[in-house]
């Protein structure tokens, strides 16, 4: 039996979220530029959204390029920058082929131009798309996040549109850059690193993690269905007993 055929699709996660790593290393072990391995790591996004499409995931959220992601070298980020652009470029008529929305989180304004109007104009023509919802993490860091929402209902508070006794956590969540994305009920980590980076903090709370030694540009559709196997070995509890369940 194939690993898809493994896969009880009545308990898909509805939201899956990967931080893709390891294409700077990929890259070093074959002697190559780091961007070598960003470059082949494209191939690896679409193995993952082709399988997630095909089993029924709705949203697919990518760490694309995060905060912390501007203290590379000025070549690397550059280069990053512009295969953005060149991705969109070449797989647009595939996206809108395959049903695939386009969202991001994360601010924007700091992108070069030409990239912010490359993914306004492809978030403009997949918005009808229904199959999957890709949500690009770009210049995204969840302290970051959490830092503009606070300062969001703080200025609610002050125009007295909500008092201190109001706020609860569905305020939060609802001033969050996901407000209107479920929270990923799985995340999948690659390369072997065991942290979370500064990704969807808030939104993760109740997350399963599963993290696995490859590097992202090896990272297959078989990999993406083993995550999906393995978390469906799980028991999500959110605090109450088995016997609850």
């Amino acid at each position: 039996m194939s690993l898809v055929e493994q896969i009880d699709r009545s308990r898909v996660p509805e939201h899956v979220a990967i931080i893709m790593d390891g294409n700077g290393r990929w890259a070093m072990q074959r002697g190559k530029q780091r961007i070598f391995g960003h470059k082949n790591g494209v191939n690896a996004v679409k193995a993952a959204t082709e399988a997630a499409s095909e089993i029924g995931v709705k949203y697919l959220t990518l760490y694309a390029f995060s905060t912390e992601n501007w203290n590379r070298p000025k070549s690397e980020v550059d280069a990053l920058m512009n295969l953005l652009v060149e991705t969109i470029n070449a797989e647009m008529e595939t996206l809108l082929k395959n049903g695939i929305r386009i969202l991001t989180i994360g601010d924007k304004s700091l992108l070069p131009v030409d990239v912010q109007r490359k993914l306004n104009d492809v978030m403009l023509r997949t918005a009808h798309c229904e199959t999957i919802t890709m949500v690009l993490a770009l210049n995204y860091g969840s302290r970051l996040e959490i830092t503009e929402t606070v300062k969001k209902i703080v200025s609610l508070t002050l125009q007295g549109k909500i008092t201190a006794n109001e706020i609860t956590p569905d305020t939060i969540t609802s001033n969050l850059h996901t407000a209107n994305i479920p929270d990923p009920a799985l995340l999948i980590r690659t390369s072997g690193e065991l942290r979370l980076s500064n990704f969807l903090l808030w939104q993760l709370a109740y997350t399963e993690l599963y993290f696995t030694p490859v590097l992202w540009p090896d990272f297959t559709k078989d990999d993406f269905f083993m995550a999906i196997i393995d978390y469906q070995k799980r028991e999500r509890r959110f605090g109450k007993t088995s016997d609850q369940l």
